[in-house]
C-alpha cells in the first residue's frame, strides 16, 4: 500500500471542516446543554463512530492542546474528555457524530434524512482516504497516532 500524500491530508480536513460548518448552519432545533452526559460511553451506552477523514481532524485538533498520543481513561468515558475541566479537549474540531448528537441527554441523534447527504460526502471522503469506513472514536484516533 502507498502513502497518501500530505496534501491529500489537507484537503481532506479542508474538505471535513467544510462539512461540519454546512452542518452548523442547519436549522435543526437541539436541546444540547453541554453537560458532556454523552461523553460517558458506558453510562449511555453509545460511542460515536469516525471515518478516517474525521480521526484526522480530531488528532489535528487533539495535538492542538500539545498532546501526542490519545490520553487513557479507565473510567468508560470518552478519552477526548478532559479529567480536570470535563470539557472536550477538541470541541471545535469533534466529530460529526458528537455533533449531530447520538445520545438522548442533547435532545436524541438528527433524523438521518436531515444530515443524509452530508454522511455520503463523508464516506467518499474516507474512500478517497483508502479509510475502512467509519470506526469507534478511540479506535479510530489510535489509528492515527
Amino acid at each position: 500500500m502507498h502513502r497518501r500524500k500530505h496534501s491529500d491530508f489537507d484537503s481532506a480536513i479542508s474538505e471535513i471542516k467544510a462539512i461540519y460548518e454546512e452542518l452548523g448552519h442547519r436549522p435543526i432545533e437541539r436541546n444540547c446543554t453541554l453537560k458532556t452526559e454523552c461523553c460517558h460511553f458506558l453510562l449511555t451506552g453509545k460511542t460515536p463512530f469516525l471515518t478516517k477523514g474525521e480521526a484526522l481532524v480530531a488528532a489535528k485538533g487533539l495535538r492542538a492542546t500539545g498532546r501526542k498520543e490519545l490520553p487513557s481513561r479507565a473510567d468508560g468515558a470518552c478519552k477526548l474528555l478532559h479529567r480536570v475541566t470535563a470539557r472536550c479537549m477538541i470541541y471545535n474540531n469533534r466529530p460529526f457524530a458528537c455533533r449531530t448528537h447520538f445520545c438522548e441527554a442533547a435532545g436524541g441523534p438528527y433524523a438521518r434524512k436531515e444530515v443524509i447527504d452530508l454522511i455520503h460526502r463523508l464516506e467518499e471522503i474516507d474512500r478517497a482516504l483508502e479509510g475502512n469506513g467509519a470506526r469507534e472514536i478511540h479506535d479510530a484516533l489510535e489509528s492515527i497516532f
